[in-house]
């Protein structure tokens, strides 16, 4: 893989572990030699992780949407930012750029992405690895409701495997780079029992 959009928050969250995590994979980032994409704003996990390869003279690439730019706080080192119309186009062009998608801790528009990224998945529209770094437990309770949404029959198995998850960047990026995607099905066959 050699360009990664990672979704994570425009907050650091309360916990020192958070911004330990952004840095960590940023500097993995670096050492392999993957390009990071992702939001475009200086702040919170975004920046941290932004900051990290940037300071390493990695490449990052930022995507924002034009109502965002004002609002957030755009990150003014970053050479390459894409600005565009919708939050839409956003994903779209974040799609287009990258070979595998990592999710870090994040709010409403964390999980928004990383669920359309499963969407995508589940349908067959994309066959990229898409990893959760799963840091002090943040995301259990969101594992959970995979696992039930299984036991009650509106996820299949297949569906749920799709996400990769570790608690370590070397774990999940391993899993990542050895990622086989599934074999194409009729869509119809893979969603309606």
């Amino acid at each position: 893989m050699k360009k990664i959009v990672v979704f994570c928050g425009s907050s650091l969250g309360f916990s020192p572990i958070y911004k330990e995590a952004a840095v960590t994979l940023g500097n993995y980032f670096v050492e392999n030699k993957i390009s990071l994409v992702y939001g475009g704003g200086k702040i919170g996990m975004m920046g941290m992780l932004a900051d990290t390869i940037l300071a390493q003279n990695g490449e990052v690439i930022g995507v924002i949407p034009k109502l965002l730019e004002k609002e957030e706080v755009v990150h003014a080192g970053v050479e390459e930012m894409i600005v565009c119309k919708k939050m839409s186009e956003r994903k779209v062009i974040m799609s287009k750029l990258v070979d595998g998608y990592i999710t870090l801790p994040g709010g409403f528009g964390t999980l928004d992405e990383l669920f359309e990224a499963l969407t995508l998945g589940q349908l067959q529209i994309e066959q990229k690895p898409i990893g959760l770094l799963n840091v002090n437990g943040f995301f259990d309770a969101v594992l959970l409701q995979l696992d039930k949404m299984v036991e009650e029959g509106y996820l299949k198995t297949a569906g749920r495997n799709l996400l990769l998850v570790a608690t370590s960047v070397k774990e999940l990026m391993q899993k990542m780079d050895a990622y086989k995607a599934p074999k194409i099905v009729p869509i119809i066959n893979k969603v309606v029992r």
